[in-house]
């Protein structure tokens, strides 16, 4: 077995959780079990949610936010449920089940202060030796990075949003 990474796809550009979820394909296809905890997603319909349920064997999705967009009349919601999403993303940190752990969105909750940085590293440092952590989300803190052992920052050159173009399914969803 070799050592468990933890990688961090940060960046304002897109494809920082498609990344983690390519990773998670190829660990699939290697027949390894993969656990996808989505902090701000809520249970809409996804393309990937959609997706998992062909993989039930494989991929076990777990939704815990409130939906897209932080909204100020819905902060303490919000914080509520990331609290309780990360207290789900630390048993399976500590679980003997998966290949791969993937903290989508993550980064967020560290930005907004609904969990401290140094709570998230010290968890990933200690859980088993094996297991890769892959994180998603923008404004990852600057000791996450340095904490990581491999960082991609997707950057922004040209988005269609910016000319008219809303979220398409299939490619934002």
């Amino acid at each position: 077995m070799g050592k468990g990474l933890v990688i961090l796809n940060t960046g304002n550009g897109k494809g920082k959780t498609t990344a983690a979820l390519g990773l998670a394909f190829r660990a699939m296809g290697h027949k390894e079990k993969v656990c996808l905890i989505q902090f701000i997603k809520n249970k809409s319909t996804y393309g990937e949610i959609i997706s998992s349920e062909r993989y039930i064997d494989m991929l076990d999705v777990f939704n815990v936010g409130n939906g897209f967009v932080f909204e100020p009349e819905n902060m303490e919601n919000s914080r509520i449920a990331a609290i309780k999403g990360w207290e789900l993303a630390k048993e399976q940190l500590n679980s003997e089940k998966y290949f791969m752990v993937i903290l989508d969105e993550l980064t967020y909750l560290m930005t907004l202060g609904f969990i401290e940085i140094d709570a998230v590293i010290d968890c990933i440092k200690t859980r088993r030796e094996n297991l890769h952590v892959v994180i998603t989300g923008r404004y990852a803190p600057k000791k996450l990075i340095e904490s990581a052992d491999l960082v991609t920052e997707m950057q922004e050159i040209k988005h269609p949003y910016h000319f008219g173009v809303t979220a398409q399914k299939g490619i934002e969803f």
